[in-house]
């Protein structure tokens, strides 16, 4: 080698040299920066110390009085469990999916890593896009609960700083426990309870091997394999996750293969009739739940919360209520179509173009293809055709056309309802003997009916009488029409449903069911308002002359009602009012006596209450119970003490007695009286529709002028109802549009539900009553020309003909002696068989005499 090839070899060397010394400098330069960068970021990192105290939010679950899960309130859907209530299969279908080293790294997979890097390197130098970091579940957590999302370096590095002190701080368990309660599977789910409820309604250890490889399947991406939206990508997805299992060795070939066999099948949970009956209900607990415990801890705090309605009563209450404005609403004019399009174009896509009007619920919307003399062709939103018929067209023609002429034409589109069978689709091939969901098909049948959303709104809400506990609550036709709540929030007249308690303040004061009134003309000077006042009759102002209290109530009479307030003056019927809660301050002026102060319908239902319940004061509720997430009670409606309330002490004897806190507002004496005269009002008064429900019920119609609201409040032994009609801007319904003909209908189609299985139990007589036949028209003792012969209910010594000796508990007018005692020498009116002169039918039909009722 010659001289100056070695002189060139070793200068050579020496750069080599050179230059790795100043990597090697570098490097350490390099790798001191690293380290100061990375303890400069450790320093202002959050303790993972915080996750052994975490609470994360948790949903706030409403449960029906019979345990039905009716709502659910919460930011955060989430269930939390355990991490031992978690079933195995669960725990490797998401270890597999997501992280399939956790058992073993120390919370970084430097392999996962590295991968990540070279495929975030791969996306900038493409465009740009998110970094890929190879998260653990380690560092899944410690980003999701301790991070943000942010995708920078910064955070990268905070997460795995992050993951290795957890690793030494909690068990892998702990950190599985953590992930799997906090991770976000879509349509609001957080964790792997909550996501087992929302999308297969189960429990987790209810859960197949298919269902928890979708789960799995979920934690990557849900928006991309959405259920609902994307069931092919997600099945696609669970089938990898079910591979992935396999060779991880949870599972055999043959246990994914079938579990791969498994179609999707996910529901819409708290879906259907009996949840959006109960939407009101829900929106008024909600309110007062928000007043009570604050935002925060209904949508946070895991509230476990226990309602009073009863998921029958209130299905059959909105069923009952929207039937009735339904029926109204068909007695008036058809308001057209909702919108009109091309007859001749593409009709089920412009169909579908079109939002129906709000409250349609489950009607469809039909284009009018061709109308004749036998009714009218409809073109449905699925291209399938129907009908109408000709008295729904005859309906329609009570609409006239801005420019002129009336009636349905071609191109409208109108509501119907529409009924349709399930048919099989030709030609479809069945799997397993079984047609799947898309191989079928649904047939409208051949004729529908013609619908509209009605105008006018309506309340109906039902309690029982000795709790207060509210059973069902309806605030309007439909929540998604109007979230208005007409049972609490609407302040209107109580018309003449108010009268009961002008009589049981006259009840007080002296008078009884059989006083004589005249009801004649009646003026009075109000001296509040400088005005004559002049009541009259419903019936064109027509006076029956004497009557007695029971047939003016019966029959809603407003003068005999106004000379009996003016008669024991309007203070004490304020007064009587105000007592049983129906107002804060009732002014004194006799037009009042009349149901012309405004209140709501749960006001009045509570006064209802209270007559029914022997006079005891009601406060009605939604809540049973509300208790916090550790089982801590918040709210207890019924505080009563109980020493041998202790289940596990009861020896299978009678029940203990809770003592009566409640307010006595009035003599159960009177409250039977009321109740007694209502019972007349179903029988032969103003709400003989009512009959046809075959069980003792009673109660009153009311109507307010020129029709405004229609009112009905009527009760059996144990539930009362309450119901308003009318249209929320006041107007008048119509001719004739009163209590009786629309409200005392809606009652007696809820009744007839509430009470199908219920006996038919008479209403509780207090002691110290004392019933005696009389003659109905006259109140006084029957004779030979009596037409109908009663039992009425009266005080001792009050009875008509009553020679009373309180020594001696005598009286010969009495068939009961003030202790219940049967007199040997009066027949018994309820033995068996007893049928005193005229009190069976006393012929008519089934329609309320409502010509009777109103303020004027």
């Amino acid at each position: 080698m010659t001289e100056q090839a070695t002189r060139k070899r070793f200068l050579t060397w020496k750069l080599f040299r050179r230059v790795f010394l100043g990597l090697v400098i570098l490097g350490v330069i390099a790798f001191i920066a690293l380290a100061v960068y990375v303890a400069v970021l450790a320093r202002d990192l959050p303790s993972h110390k915080r996750l052994a105290s975490y609470e994360p939010p948790i949903t706030s679950r409403v449960h029906a009085g019979d345990g039905t899960l009716i709502a659910e309130f919460a930011e955060e859907h989430r269930v939390f469990v355990p991490i031992e209530s978690v079933p195995e299969h669960v725990i490797q279908a998401f270890v597999a999916a997501e992280d399939k080293k956790f058992f073993t790294h120390h919370g970084l997979d430097y392999v996962g890593i590295l991968r990540g890097a070279i495929n975030s390197a791969k996306i900038k130098l493409t465009g740009g896009g998110n970094l890929q970091g190879g998260s653990t579940i380690t560092q899944q957590v410690a980003k999701n609960m301790l991070l943000t999302r942010d995708q920078t370096i910064d955070r990268k590095i905070k997460e795995a700083i992050i993951a290795r002190r957890m690793e030494d701080a909690f068990t892998k368990d702990e950190i599985l426990e953590l992930y799997l309660n906090e991770i976000y599977l879509g349509v609001r789910a957080y964790g792997v309870g909550s996501a087992a409820l929302i999308y297969f309604d189960k429990s987790l250890p209810e859960l197949n091997l298919s269902e928890a490889a979708i789960l799995a399947s979920l934690a990557k991406a849900p928006s991309t394999v959405n259920p609902y939206r994307r069931p092919e990508r997600l099945l696609a997805r669970r089938n990898y996750v079910l591979g992935r299992m396999v060779e991880d060795g949870y599972i055999t070939q043959d246990e994914a293969d079938r579990a791969m066999e498994k179609g999707l099948e996910v529901t819409e949970r708290l879906r259907g009739p009996e949840y959006a009956a109960a939407t009101y209900f829900v929106q008024e607990l909600r309110k007062q739940l928000i007043e009570q415990y604050g935002e925060e801890a209904l949508q946070r705090g895991g509230l476990s919360i226990r309602t009073t309605i009863d998921t029958r009563l209130q299905l059959a209450a909105q069923d009952a209520l929207q039937a009735g404005l339904e029926s109204y609403d068909r007695r008036h004019n058809y308001r057209g179509p909702f919108a009109t399009i091309d007859a001749d174009g593409n009709v089920p896509e412009q169909l579908e173009k079109l939002t129906l009007p709000p409250g349609y619920g489950t009607w469809e919307a039909g284009m009018v293809s061709r109308v004749g003399s036998e009714g009218a062709r409809l073109v449905l939103k699925d291209g399938r055709e129907t009908s109408i018929p000709k008295e729904d067209v005859e309906w329609a023609r009570t609409w006239t056309r801005d420019g002129g002429g009336a009636g349905l034409a071609s191109g409208d589109v109108v509501l119907v309802e529409v009924a349709r069978t399930e048919e099989k689709k030709p030609g479809a091939e069945t799997r397993d003997g079984e047609a799947s969901e898309d191989e079928w098909i649904y047939v409208p049948a051949e004729t529908a009916i013609l619908r509209q959303v009605p105008e006018v709104e309506g309340g109906i809400v039902a309690l029982d009488p000795h709790t207060g506990r509210v059973l069902a609550m309806v605030g309007g036709y439909s929540f998604f029409k109007s979230p208005f709540n007409r049972v609490t929030q609407a302040v209107r007249q109580p018309g003449s449903s108010f009268k009961p308690f002008v009589y049981g303040a006259a009840l007080e004061n002296g008078y009884t069911p059989s006083t004589r009134i005249l009801d004649a003309p009646f003026v009075y000077y109000d001296e509040h308002t400088e005005e004559m006042w002049k009541p009259q009759n419903y019936s064109e102002g027509r006076s029956y002359g004497e009557v007695t209290m029971r047939t003016a109530l019966e029959r809603s009479f407003n003068q005999v009602t106004a000379r009996v307030a003016v008669d024991i003056g309007m203070p004490a019927v304020s007064e009587f009012a105000e007592r049983f809660g129906l107002y804060d301050n009732l002014p004194p002026y006799p037009a009042m006596a009349l149901g012309s102060g405004e209140t709501t319908p749960w006001r009045m239902a509570r006064g209802y209450a209270a007559f029914v319940n022997g006079g005891k004061e009601v406060t009605p509720t939604l809540l049973d119970r509300v208790q916090d997430r550790h089982g801590n009670t918040l709210y207890k409606h019924d505080t009563r003490p109980c020493e041998s309330c202790d289940a596990l002490e009861w020896d299978g004897g009678k029940p203990p007695v809770l003592p009566d806190e409640r307010k006595q507002l009035v003599d159960p004496v009177i409250a039977y009286q009321i109740v007694h005269m209502l019972e007349g009002v179903v029988e032969r008064g103003t709400a003989r529709r009512a009959k046809r429900v075959g069980k003792p019920l009673a109660g009153k119609t009311g109507t307010t002028n020129d029709y405004v609201d229609a009112l009905f409040y009527g009760f059996s032994p144990d539930l009362v109802v309450g119901i308003w009609v009318g249209f929320d801007t006041p107007k008048s319904l119509g001719e004739g549009e009163a209590g009786g003909s629309i409200g005392a209908p809606i009652f007696t189609d809820f009744m007839e539900v509430a009470l199908q299985d219920e006996p038919a139990l008479p209403f509780r007589i207090p002691p110290g009553v004392r019933l005696v036949q009389v003659d109905h028209d006259t109140g006084g003792l029957p004779t030979a020309a009596s037409g109908e012969v009663i039992v009425e209910a009266f005080r001792p010594g009050t009875e008509p003909g009553a020679v009373f000796d309180e020594d001696t508990d005598f009286s010969i007018s009495g068939s009961r002696s003030g202790n219940g005692e049967q007199r040997d020498d009066i027949a018994d009116p309820f033995s068996e068989g007893f049928q005193p002169p005229g009190f069976g039918d006393q012929g008519g039909d089934d329609v309320a005499d409502e010509n009777l009722s109103g303020i004027y």
